[in-house]
């Protein structure tokens, strides 16, 4: 098969690599791609938003296969489009991508459908939403309505910080249209954690747990980011647990989305807090998390290939999903001054001879073919082991072995997740 994947980050490095060692891979191209991808793929310079110009590539190069990884393109119908033009896709419907590309939309979905999530108030008014926070206590959440590539959250503290938040998304434009609306919604406690699922329009089939580190500092300290690692699992979760959380949240959403005229095929992310009542859904993507998918993917033993057919096909009950019995966990190396401004093209060392799994996000090649940052996130170092500790351990090691000018990663992901035990699901 001839198979090309629209991306450029960490989650596309993981998923070429995946791809490439099916047996069912004879050609792999990936657009736009990465320093990293270069190694195992054709990197073609299309952006993931520029749409005509992938489904005409597509086209002309007569792919088997488009994996439509990222949620912008997905949100802009690239799937829809690449299907009206003959071609094969993976990924959501432009119509289904909505669970992610508006808060609203999931929020009021999960509202009509009776899916645990927080309670929230949506708001396009600046002034009304600033007079809502004044009978609010706090801490309080405060969410852009649009894709503001995860970093259109705000954890309140207080209400002065709450109106601040306000203000900046939907005064200054801080993450443009994004802000246009927004979500104010109560603060629930407890861990979190990512049950990513593959989705066929009818059924979905959990894959294991993962918890990532979104703020950039030891001790959740900072601000939020991409993700600074992840580890899996993400919860000693028993059977009834998992059943539990199937039955109320993943099967029931997928069911939602279908009565709405709205089938979900492809991946579907279900960002989770375990609290005191049980799972509630914090939010949903429209596609695989990053860097969760660098922690979950190495650990699938069924072809990649094989599941995506059975997605597209509508067939997933059909097949047996098997994954090892192992933890894993990646650390995020990421450009001094993330998420905020940072410098590119320092080159990066010990990629090679680190002795781990290493997928790249940030990375170009330079001139000279080295490989150099280009991005915020750079680096996912992953390591796999019989418990948690041994998988941190190891991922560790590696990052201790790779090294370019401003590196920051956190030194504590898989170290700082509270109270992982048994919980009411």
């Amino acid at each position: 098969m001839k198979v090309l994947v629209v991306g450029s980050g960490g989650r596309e490095h993981v998923i070429c690599w995946k791809l490439s060692k099916s047996s069912r891979v004879d050609e792999l191209y990936c657009a736009p791609g990465n320093g990293g991808i270069a190694s195992i793929a054709t990197c073609v310079p299309i952006k993931v938003t520029e749409v005509d110009k992938l489904v005409e590539y597509a086209k002309d190069q007569a792919f088997d296969l488009v994996f439509v990884a990222p949620e912008d393109p997905l949100a802009l119908g690239l799937v829809d489009k690449l299907e009206e033009a003959g071609i094969r896709a993976f990924g959501p419907y432009a119509s289904a991508a909505i669970i992610e590309s508006s808060k609203a939309f999931s929020k009021d979905l999960m509202r009509k459908y009776n899916i645990p999530t927080a309670k929230y108030e949506l708001f396009d008014d600046e002034a009304k939403a600033l007079e809502y926070l004044d009978s609010q206590p706090m801490p309080i959440v405060i969410k852009c309505d649009g894709l503001a590539l995860g970093k259109g959250v705000i954890i309140a503290q207080t209400l002065e910080e709450a109106k601040d938040a306000v203000k900046s998304m939907m005064g200054d434009k801080a993450f443009g249209d994004a802000g246009n609306t927004i979500v104010i919604e109560e603060c629930m406690t407890g861990p979190e954690l990512t049950i990513l699922a593959f989705a066929d329009g009818n059924v979905a089939v959990p894959m294991i747990s993962s918890r990532d580190h979104k703020r950039v500092y030891d001790h959740d300290e900072g601000l939020n980011t991409g993700g600074m690692g992840a580890v899996t699992p993400g919860a000693d979760l028993d059977t009834d647990d998992i059943a539990s959380i199937q039955n109320k949240i993943i099967q029931p959403t997928i069911e939602a989305l279908k009565a709405e005229g709205r089938p979900f095929k492809g991946v579907i992310y279900f960002g989770l807090m375990l609290t005191p009542e049980g799972a509630k859904v914090v939010e949903y993507n429209c596609r695989f998390g990053d860097p969760e998918v660098q922690a979950i993917l190495p650990l699938l033993e069924t072809d990649l290939m094989d599941i995506i057919d059975a997605v597209i096909d509508g067939k997933l009950s059909d097949i047996e999903i098997k994954w090892k019995n192992k933890c894993s966990c990646v650390v995020v190396m990421a450009s001094g001054g993330y998420p905020k401004s940072y410098q590119k093209g320092y080159k990066i060392s010990g990629i090679d001879t680190c002795g781990k799994l290493v997928f790249q996000a940030g990375t170009a090649l330079d001139a000279d073919g080295d490989i150099v940052t280009s991005g915020g996130r750079v680096l996912c170092v992953y390591d796999e082991g019989d418990t948690l500790d041994e998988a941190i351990d190891g991922a560790y090691e590696g990052v201790k072995k790779i090294s370019f000018t401003d590196a920051h990663y956190r030194t504590d992901i898989g170290r700082t997740l509270g109270d992982i035990g048994h919980i009411k699901a």
